[in-house]
């Protein structure tokens, strides 16, 4: 590992660095830790290679990941600033933002769409005949993922073809692609009734990033996420559309190939091919960064850091249990689950984080003062590549113990 912080004993260090070596070159070919411990550096190591076959430039601290679902903590952060301000309220319906969400009145339900196989899934029997209101969809549902708008539909598809390699200007602007997705997302059928159970919806939080946006008026989510999150944090690193604002793809770890719609490996550009689709901006995923900017911003999180400018009282309810199905969820962050947490067995139940599909992670244990940042691209060799959750939950226990 090539180490830049380091207050680990030598016993520690070469337990850790024997937890990487059974991972590295296997569940994923780049890796990059940042760990902080009482607001100050305990450990920032970076491991592997960015492109592996070749061994050509080797993964830095300054290399950027693409974080998957951990942009969902950017978008709630932005939106619950909204709150705070008294922009909107958690319990206002989202028509109230977005009134095109409600313009064809009740909706049917049907089963919704396999995010790998794209296939269409029957409607239970169950839900036959029945319509829902998205009208009586909140911020509140969209935040706890119990819309019951469907988990994953092909956005993409709606949005347009494939765009072009990230180094090349592509044919359809992106505030085209976003509203094409979005006016699909506002006449998709529901899969139940808004608040009946927990079902974690990409497009939920699609939805609040354009919600955010607009109550900032500031243009788009990009913008709202620059100015109101990195910015003010410092967060020098996080960015959508990289290659786009000049990052060279040396510093960027790759994800997977991509053989039947880009038709070529994601290198700089969002793997999430709904977040691509739409131009590479979206709620639910599309933000690169490096992990030392991600621990930074979970350390904003556990010290309530004003420059979030988010009421304290409103942070304590996001990082709250509000449902759970095996899964916890507060305001948009996931919550350590009962049992088999991908934050390991020692981290307490009050840590919340997120994970990202690439192989993406954030965590922090309020009792220890110890926020984690684990960035991984395990989905360079195929999305179906297992280990990562064995390597989170190692990294986890490992940390919580050391300190």
């Amino acid at each position: 590992m090539n180490i830049c912080a380091n207050h680990l004993s030598p016993s520690s260090l070469k337990e850790l660095d024997a937890i990487v070596a059974s991972h590295l070159g296997e569940t994923f070919p780049a890796l990059s830790l940042a760990v902080l411990h009482d607001g100050d550096w305990l450990f920032e190591a970076s491991a592997g290679w960015i492109d592996p076959e070749t061994q050509q430039f080797p993964v830095t601290r300054d290399t950027r990941f693409d974080l998957a679902s951990v942009t969902k903590l950017f978008t709630e952060s932005v939106f619950l600033q909204c709150i705070s301000v008294g922009k909107a309220r958690l319990d206002d319906a989202i028509v109230t933002v977005l009134p095109e969400f409600g313009a064809g009145g009740p909706r049917a339900l049907d089963g919704g769409q396999d995010p790998h196989s794209k296939v269409l899934l029957a409607t239970p029997e169950n839900v036959l005949g029945q319509t829902a209101d998205p009208a009586r969809v909140t911020f509140r549902h969209l935040l706890t993922h119990t819309s019951a708008i469907a988990p994953w539909r092909d956005v993409f598809n709606a949005a347009g073809p494939a765009p072009a390699p990230p180094a090349e200007t592509d044919p359809i602007p992106q505030p085209q692609r976003w509203s094409r997705g979005l006016n699909a997302i506002c006449g998709y059928p529901f899969v139940g009734q808004p608040g009946d159970e927990v079902r974690y919806s990409d497009l939920g939080l699609m939805l609040l990033g354009e919600a955010a946006a607009r109550l900032h008026g500031v243009g788009s989510l990009e913008d709202a996420v620059r100015q109101r999150a990195a910015e003010p944090l410092a967060l020098h690193s996080v960015t959508f559309t990289p290659v786009q604002r000049g990052i060279e793809p040396s510093q960027i770890a790759p994800t997977e190939e991509d053989p039947t719609w880009r038709k070529r490996r994601c290198w700089g550009e969002v793997h999430d091919e709904n977040a691509c689709g739409l131009g590479g901006i979206a709620g639910h995923a599309g933000l690169f960064a490096t992990a030392s900017d991600i621990a930074r911003f979970g350390l904003a999180w556990l010290l309530r850091d004003p420059a979030l400018n988010i009421d304290h009282d409103l942070m304590d309810e996001a990082v709250r249990e509000q449902r759970h199905n095996g899964f916890r969820f507060g305001l948009g962050w996931m919550l350590k689950a009962y049992a088999n947490s991908s934050a390991g067995d020692v981290f307490s139940l009050d840590s919340y984080g997120h994970t990202g599909f690439t192989g993406t992670s954030l965590f922090i244990e309020p009792e220890r003062r110890l926020v984690v940042a684990c960035l991984t691209n395990r989905v360079y060799p195929g999305r179906w590549k297992e280990g990562i959750f064995d390597f989170r939950r190692a990294v986890h226990d490992f940390f919580a113990k050391a300190v």
